[in-house]
């Protein structure tokens, strides 16, 4: 069969479920996963033809998008910055507003210059909770090369992704299977952190209607959902934590529901925090949060 007459095939089977240009991009993203073709392969072979075998795989992957499984699971790899990360339904596909987030880290460790015991330094420590991919984990570390980062999750199916990517991308982390809900959690008194961050489970349960068929049935609901009775669980559980493993003028930074950025905000000022600022994503949204401990 010619190349493209699969592709047209991809937009009549999957054009009542998506736009044209993610067709498109599913289309290309798969001949250069399965086929290792450039994207430009029809403009400069409009009629090139595939074996069987070659075809194989991608009406394999069409049959998977036609049920609106992720991509990114399909093929087993989603992109983060510029690293490359194996994913599957252990874990969330990482997402542009979390590559913001772990850039105002990145911006701010350069700026603020801090002394001993920060970045900068070989003392400094970083902790990324509840890590899936390892996807903020393995950026910061590629990034904050002199720091000591560890990255705890309570999913041992998520760390084993994690791993396998920190391996991958050449990277050396402290996993750590653990659960910040766990009120028995408690590290060596003397590990104190002078980053914590956190992109922890924040869509309430009332709020599953607004999310896409494609997350709410293939990502992981311990990733994604928490209860409406207590939709800022993990911030608190976050809190305590940091009141013991946080260092004085140490900085958390969150990923943060958009419906709830007051409250969210509220809940650290009633702590032991200081310089606390909502931050909004590229959509316009509240999503990230940073407070300094006093």
């Amino acid at each position: 069969m010619l190349l493209k007459e699969i592709k047209d095939i991809f937009h009549k089977e999957l054009g009542e479920i998506y736009p044209k240009e993610e067709i498109d991009s599913f289309f290309y993203s798969c001949i250069e996963h399965y086929l290792k073709m450039e994207r430009f392969i029809l403009a400069i072979q409009p009629e090139i033809a595939l074996t069987k075998d070659e075809e194989q795989p991608l009406f394999e992957a069409l049959s998977e998008l036609k049920s609106e499984k992720p991509l990114q699971y399909i093929l087993g790899t989603a992109h983060f910055m510029d690293l490359e990360l194996q994913v599957n339904e252990n874990v969330l596909i990482p997402r542009p507003e979390t590559e913001e987030l772990v850039q105002w880290i990145l911006d701010d460790c350069q700026v603020e210059r801090p002394p001993a015991g920060r970045a900068g330094s070989r003392d400094f420590k970083l902790l990324d909770i509840g890590t899936g991919s390892g996807c903020i984990a393995i950026a910061l570390a590629k990034q904050l090369t002199d720091a000591d980062v560890y990255a705890l999750d309570v999913s041992e199916g998520a760390l084993t992704v994690a791993r396998k990517n920190a391996e991958t991308n050449e990277v050396d982390i402290t996993f750590l299977h653990q659960d910040i809900l766990n009120p028995e959690l408690k590290f060596e008194p003397e590990l104190i952190f002078d980053i914590i961050v956190s992109n922890p489970p924040y869509v309430r349960e009332l709020e599953k209607d607004e999310i896409r068929k494609n997350v709410k049935d293939f990502e992981p609901d311990t990733a994604l959902f928490v209860k409406d009775e207590d939709p800022l669980l993990f911030y608190k559980a976050i809190i305590n934590f940091a009141e013991d493993h946080l260092s004085a003028m140490g900085n958390l930074y969150l990923e943060i529901n958009q419906y709830l950025g007051a409250e969210t905000k509220a809940l650290f000022q009633a702590h032991n925090f200081s310089e606390i600022e909502l931050r909004k994503d590229l959509f316009g949204n509240d999503r990230m949060l940073k407070a300094t401990k006093k």
